[in-house]
């Protein structure tokens, strides 16, 4: 059979091992695989079948150092999986019965138990191979890792309806919104939690769904998948009529060969290999030190990403020698190509303050209208009143860092248009609030790489953000802090006037965005002090939070909390309506405020240089990408309202209010989306005219605080990180 393609020079810097109890636990698993019926009698595999496949082999490769018991309940543990996959496939995606898929999958969270509840009689293989390998699993591990190892689970299995869908409306998904799924019905954070229990190293409570943590499994999940997914495209695309394949999905976007597709796909993966490289070594010693984990903690935290990397060598070695797979022409890996040091050159190479000139901006995609709030004019006035009294815009005796901004400034800028828009149903005081929590992030946004960021001064960036927990008490009010500046006299006003409207959950929910924002902030400061260009994924992902996305979202769901279950959020049709509405908003800001970024303040924290340095293309091709990505963003939201809300409505069986609510919701976030873009389009925020006039003569010397670890006193002109840009 032809190839459809030359596989591509993979990037695998550590030579695979392979675990001495091969042999053992190759006898084992294929006696368990028959007690469980899943080679004889299942009608999925056969004995031929099953040796082909060699799962003790990937095991072996994956786990080199577990012990001959622990390696072969991982090996039982991937023969399960691998059934399931192939089950759910012959059973489900072929006949494309969803109803049917639906009632298999829910009855399998009983075979994992957190505590000592009793599990149900398992009715097929798959049932009990599931409650045989949990009983055998779980002793060895603490409640906190059954959570999250059950939650992983949970994802494998109940997210394949996602895939089903797509099957069955042969619909080819958009890039992000494929990584980040495939994560989650591809198995390797369910992986990385088994990982664990091979080096018998369990991640500290403490640290695990930190960033550093959820990134470190995040790109070695991508980096399994992505590899994966070029080693089974031809039996994916040419024998199972998958839509779900990376390959297929770059192909389909950019409108290019599958070759260049797989090249493209190879280079994403060698970039994400690169980001766990990146954040092991700049971001766990940090991590360790901030939560003080003790040598235990540390050793077992390392041993942990050692796991991963063996996992990640040892897959590929797999992928090499498996019957599942396109690998009759491939080469080895080592030595590493050189092409794969290419990509991670120029992340580091950028020269700042490049003379871009103004980006003529490509055809934006926006299918809603816009509607105008009739209290705009007196939020205007409110707005610069308020901005005033904080010291945004004059310098004010005894608050550090005022003066930041001019009246004119500011004007220009017009929050309160922005929010005119975004919330254009809101009464008089409800508008001036979110104007000024527009006009606070904004400032907070200029503020913080001001005072922190041309210094690299990080000690005092953690505890400028520590501080803004103390402005946000979750009951009373704040005691005890005064406010420095006015970043913090701005969020002492805004969380008393916002705070007492809200219960309890919309308070925790609204204080953990505005966290989320600030503390953002250092992972730019991270990127600039390194002078790198982000990895695309983790650009985009960190992005929904520098830009203050989940903040502004935050106010609209704070009228429906007594409405809409909370759990009902965390589901994955409400998170993907979240990250679309927020991916398209971010790129609409990268793409107006490129020139003030990359030409005027130095800047690297910017969507459209993200794809110019991972495609390696001009800015004018990597403009047209963005819009093209952000269209795509939009059809995957208003699929996401068609075909998928009115399935959640009915799985979650929600009350017509409640359903309203959503819709409603849904609609808000259609308004939120048009306002952001028709801001951009009125704001003098990005006009190329005035920032000439803004950056062509110096400023006036601000003074700035040395008592939270910065040494920055007296810093003379403006500068800005992505944020609302």
């Amino acid at each position: 059979m032809t190839q459809p393609f030359r596989l591509p020079e993979f990037y695998v810097p550590h030579p695979a091992r392979l675990n001495p109890h091969l042999d053992r636990a190759r006898v084992h698993s294929k006696a368990w695989a028959r007690e469980m019926e899943m080679i004889e009698g299942s009608g999925i595999w056969d004995e031929q079948t099953y040796d082909s496949h060699d799962y003790p082999l990937l095991c072996a490769y994956t786990h080199p150092d577990a012990s001959a018991e622990r390696l072969e309940l991982v090996t039982d543990w991937y023969v399960w999986v691998f059934f399931f996959d192939d089950h759910f496939l012959d059973v489900y995606k072929r006949t494309q019965d969803r109803e049917g898929a639906k009632s298999y999958l829910d009855r399998l969270p009983a075979f994992m138990p957190i505590g000592d509840e009793s599990m149900p009689t398992p009715a097929n293989a798959v049932e009990r191979g599931l409650a045989d390998l949990w009983t055998r699993t779980v002793p060895a591990m603490s409640v906190a890792w059954r959570e999250r190892f059950a939650e992983a689970t949970l994802h494998l299995l109940q997210e394949s309806l996602w895939e089903l869908g797509n099957i069955s409306e042969k619909r080819i998904p958009n890039p992000v919104e494929y990584v980040e799924m495939r994560r989650k019905v591809g198995g390797a954070p369910w992986s990385a939690g088994l990982v664990e229990f091979a080096v018998a190293a369990e991640v500290p409570a403490a640290v695990a769904r930190t960033r550093p943590l959820r990134v470190l499994r995040d790109t070695f999940s991508d980096g399994v998948h992505l590899r994966n997914d070029i080693f089974s495209y031809q039996r994916e695309t040419e024998q199972e009529g998958e839509v779900n394949n990376g390959v297929l999905v770059v192909e389909h976007f950019l409108g290019c060969s599958p070759q260049e597709a797989a090249d493209t796909v190879n280079d994403l993966l060698t970039s994400r290999l690169h980001q766990f490289e990146n954040t092991a070594l700049t971001e766990l010693p940090g991590l360790f030190a901030e939560h003080y984990l003790d040598p235990a903690g540390q050793a077992d935290t390392l041993r942990y990403v050692q796991g991963l990397q063996d996992w990640q060598s040892g897959g590929h070695e797999w992928h090499l020698r498996s019957s599942r797979y396109m690998n009759k022409l491939a080469e080895s890996s080592l030595p590493v190509p050189p092409s794969a040091f290419a990509g991670l050159t120029r992340s580091f190479t950028h020269v700042p303050h490049q003379a871009v000139g103004h980006l003529p901006l490509p055809a934006i995609p926006m299918p809603y209208a816009t509607r105008q709030s009739p209290h705009l004019h007196a939020a205007r006035r409110n707005t610069l009143d308020w901005a005033a009294r904080m010291g945004m815009l004059s310098p004010t005796p005894g608050l550090l860092g005022s003066g930041l901004w001019t009246e004119p400034l500011a004007a220009g800028f017009d929050f309160a248009y922005c929010a005119a828009m975004l919330h254009w149903r809101a009464s008089g005081p409800e508008l001036d609030l979110s104007s000024h929590w527009l006009t606070w992030g904004t400032y907070g946004d200029d503020y913080f790489p001001l005072v922190f960021g041309r210094t690299r001064d990080f000690a005092g960036a953690k505890a400028f953000t520590q501080r803004m927990r103390q402005f946000m008490p979750l009951t009373g009010p704040a005691s005890g802090v005064v406010p420095a500046n006015p970043v913090e006299l701005g969020l002492a006003d805004l969380w008393a006037r916002t705070a007492i409207t809200m219960d309890d959950r919309s308070r925790h929910e609204f204080r953990d965005a505005v966290l989320g924002m600030v503390d953002s902030w250092r992972w730019e400061l991270l990127q600039q002090s390194q002078n790198r260009i982000a990895d695309p994924v983790d650009y985009l992902e960190m992005r929904r939070f520098t830009f203050g996305s989940q903040l502004t979202m935050s106010l609209c769901r704070i009228s429906r909390s007594d409405v809409v279950p909370a759990e009902v959020y965390q589901t994955r049709p409400m998170q993907a309506l979240d990250d679309s509405a927020a991916d398209y908003a971010c790129l609409t800001n990268d793409l107006f405020s490129y020139q003030k970024e990359i030409q005027y303040e130095g800047e690297l924290a910017n969507g459209v240089l993200v794809i110019q340095r991972f495609l390696n293309c001009d800015a004018l091709t990597a403009s047209a990408i963005t819009a093209d990505l952000m269209e795509a963003r939009l059809r995957q939201f208003e699929h996401l309202v068609a075909e998928d809300l009115p399935r959640l409505f009915d799985d979650q069986r929600l009350s017509p209010e409640a359903r309203t609510a959503l819709l409603s919701y849904a609609d808000e976030l259609r308004d939120w989306m048009a306002g952001i873009l028709r801001w951009h389009q009125g704001t003098t925020r990005y006009d190329e005219a005035s920032l000439r006039e803004r950056y062509a003569s110096p400023k006036p010397s601000i003074p700035m605080p040395t008592g939270l670890g910065t040494s920055a006193a007296r810093l003379p002109s403006l500068s800005s990180f992505a944020g609302p840009g």
